[in-house]
């Protein structure tokens, strides 16, 4: 029998009466588990690694700008007939190519080579590249994006910044 406002679990309610072994081991069974909030940041850490982020997230930021710029209601904006057409195309090219580094990495030299004609041009199509903002985020994220190396050996100072961060984890555990 149940207090009133208390609610029995299903498992404990059909469980036989064997002991308190079987009501015990019936409650953790019936226990949500929770994932441990720790995994979050490896595991996004590792996405990361494995891709020239912040490349591609500086053509993306770089394109976004140039576009925001390009609907803000400026004074000293002018859109006519097909400049006004690239003035949308370019930074929009921008905008896809820093999604594509980030989500399809394989392709990433040709992405950063047209990132990079996109952020040259968005200079004469789109209101000197975003105020230059635009432009330098895109330039540099296509740079950063086409130095990028997959798979390279960690250096010295991360080596070591592993090693102890993998020592004091073994610690914890072992305690």
């Amino acid at each position: 029998m149940t207090a009133q406002g208390t609610a029995a679990t299903p498992a404990a309610a059909t469980a036989p009466a064997a002991g308190p072994a079987a009501a015990t081991a019936a409650s953790e069974a019936s226990a949500p588990t929770a994932a441990p909030a720790s995994l979050a940041g490896p595991v996004r850490r590792d996405w990361r690694g494995r891709r020239p982020f912040w490349g591609g997230l500086l053509v993306t930021l770089g394109g976004a700008e140039i576009l925001f710029t390009l609907w803000a209601p400026l004074p000293l904006l002018l859109h006519i007939s097909l400049v006004g057409l690239a003035g949308y195309l370019v930074p929009s090219v921008m905008l896809l190519c820093g999604l594509l580094i980030l989500f399809n990495p394989t392709q990433r030299l040709f992405y950063s080579v047209l990132a990079v004609l996109a952020s040259l041009a968005s200079w004469v199509t789109s209101n000197l590249g975003g105020f230059l903002i635009g432009m330098l985020l895109g330039v540099v994220g296509a740079c950063l994006t086409f130095g990028w190396l997959p798979d390279q050996p960690l250096r010295r100072g991360r080596r070591r910044r592993e090693d102890r961060r993998a020592q004091r984890r073994a610690a914890r555990a072992g305690v």
